[in-house]
């Protein structure tokens, strides 16, 4: 008995079948958000539902299915490694460092030194204004009142140290 004789397939499931490896392999080939592979495996899954007529001849199917994957896999492995994957930029390879003049969004360093107002009670921990800029600040020592001014004394990544002047 003969594998293509155990395996009779319709129009229907060889359709489903052949666009299920066409969407895997698209899958493979370009990164995304995994649309096309879940597709892609929906239709063989039904592909294999719809070809079999026993259980042995949906897990040969499903067995077939597995080992042409594996082979899917490898190519693109292999593409990505020597082929034209490795060619087209998909990290950025460059770095962005700040002797170059990049920074980050987050450069709270500019605010040492500014003077500003309190505008929620620092116990240690408040808000303040800083010339329209308001920022969650930490009282250096005690705690600060309602429209006291403050200094930035300290800036320790997103933390902003602040003390009152004329305290």
């Amino acid at each position: 008995m003969e594998l293509l004789e155990i395996i009779s397939l319709n129009w229907p499931a060889a359709l489903c079948l052949i666009a299920g490896f066409v969407l895997v392999t698209v899958e493979m080939f370009t990164p995304g958000f995994g649309v096309p592979g879940i597709s892609g495996l929906a239709l063989l899954l039904i592909g294999v539902i719809v070809a079999a007529d026993s259980l042995l001849e949906g897990i040969l199917l499903t067995i077939i299915i597995v080992l042409v994957l594996c082979l899917l896999f490898t190519i693109a492995v292999r593409s990505a490694s020597k082929g034209a994957l490795a060619r087209t930029p998909l990290i950025l390879k460059t770095a962005t460092d700040r002797e170059d003049g990049f920074t980050s969004g987050e450069d709270l360093n500019y605010f040492l030194g500014h003077e500003g107002i309190v505008t929620t009670m620092l116990r240690p921990v408040g808000r303040a204004d800083f010339d329209g800029v308001k920022l969650d600040v930490l009282a250096e020592g005690e705690f600060v009142d309602v429209g006291k001014r403050v200094k930035v004394v300290r800036v320790e990544g997103r933390k902003i140290v602040v003390r009152q002047i004329g305290a």
